[in-house]
């Protein structure tokens, strides 16, 4: 049985892919420091899986309790999640996000050059590409100047682990993610945001819930069909299914590069407005909304190109919007008892 560590492993996505591995035979182990999450996900996790994975209270910045863990702990594979992760919030907090996003990567790697651990996972982002000039946006398209600190981070990130790649035996796949919404349909996993919910989706949650007064919609004069942000919105689910695929590509030694990058989207766009409109239909509710002026670093349309992780991965997300969007309203209900 594969060990493999999960950074963040009790954060949104990382949970869901713990989920997933574990459910795959996968040993897990997981650092989180709790910033951003509690430990009644790992309870979730538990539950679903009839499984409780190794859990270590650690924050990464720390680069001797990175050590200390390698030391202690033999993995074979990392999938790296812990991050900080609001474009809004980057373009606030620049500096939090370069020292949580690069620093905790390199004491990462480091440890791993040092105790030969050569397979990683690395969750990057659809911001590497900027506003694409050609859409759906495929692995080709150029990486442009970030709109974002946060897409800023991640396109340092991937430029490190492919200097680090260069020098080493170590084998990587960047998972290029577009919108991961929605919960698991057991109920006990979902997204769980600390404070005002930086994410659009748990803003429409909260909202149909009278937790907030009104969602803000920002910017409706982008130049897309109804003036309102396009994106494509991944069900969390099949984002958590293509990491495991991707770590048995890496297992089976079946990657052709020693750094491979993959979007993982729908290669669907669906606009705000739309998916307000998705979840008042998929959900019997009304919300209040107002639209509001832009947010600083966000881009008018971006979805993926999913041809090459469909083709390589073998991997396709299956999930649909309403799919996405009732599940989420089943954990914000969950969520009130």
């Amino acid at each position: 049985m594969k060990k493999i560590l999960v950074t963040g492993g009790l954060g949104y996505i990382g949970s869901h892919t713990v989920v997933e591995l574990q459910n795959s035979d996968f040993e897990v182990l997981i650092i989180d420091d709790l910033s951003n999450t509690t430990m009644t996900v790992l309870d979730g996790i538990t539950a679903i899986t009839n499984k409780k994975p190794n859990f270590f209270k650690i924050d990464l910045k720390n680069k001797d309790a990175v050590a200390n863990f390698f030391k202690e702990n033999k993995v074979d594979g990392v999938i790296h999640f812990a991050a900080s992760k609001a474009v809004g919030e980057s373009v606030k907090q620049p500096l939090k996000y370069y020292e949580n996003n690069i620093n905790t990567l390199i004491y990462l790697l480091q440890e791993m050059e040092q105790n030969k651990v050569k397979n990683l996972i690395f969750s990057s982002s659809c911001t590497v590409y900027g506003q694409a000039k050609v859409l759906p946006i495929t692995e080709k398209a150029p990486i442009k100047i970030a709109a974002s600190p946060y897409g800023n981070t991640k396109q340092i990130a991937e430029e490190i682990i492919a200097d680090a790649t260069k020098v080493s035996d170590l084998k990587a796949i960047a998972l290029r993610y577009f919108n991961p919404i929605g919960g698991h349909d057991s109920i006990l996993i979902g997204e769980l945001p600390i404070g005002e919910p930086q994410n659009l989706i748990p803003y429409i949650t909260q909202t149909a819930a009278g937790i907030r007064k009104e969602l803000s919609i920002f910017g409706g004069d982008y130049d897309t069909y109804d003036g309102t942000a396009v994106r494509d919105y991944i069900h969390v689910v099949d984002l958590a299914k293509a990491h495991v695929v991707a770590l048995q590509r890496l297992f089976t030694k079946k990657q052709k590069a020693a750094l491979e990058f993959f979007n993982i989207g729908t290669g669907k766009g669906s606009s705000v407005l739309e998916v307000i409109y998705a979840f008042e239909k998929a959900n019997n509710k009304t919300l209040n909304y107002k639209i509001v002026s832009r947010r600083a670093g966000d881009i008018t349309a971006a979805y993926a190109d999913t041809t090459l992780a469909n083709k390589e991965l073998g991997w396709k997300s299956e999930l649909t919007l309403e799919d996405a969007l009732r599940s989420a309203w089943l954990w914000q209900e969950e969520l009130k008892k």
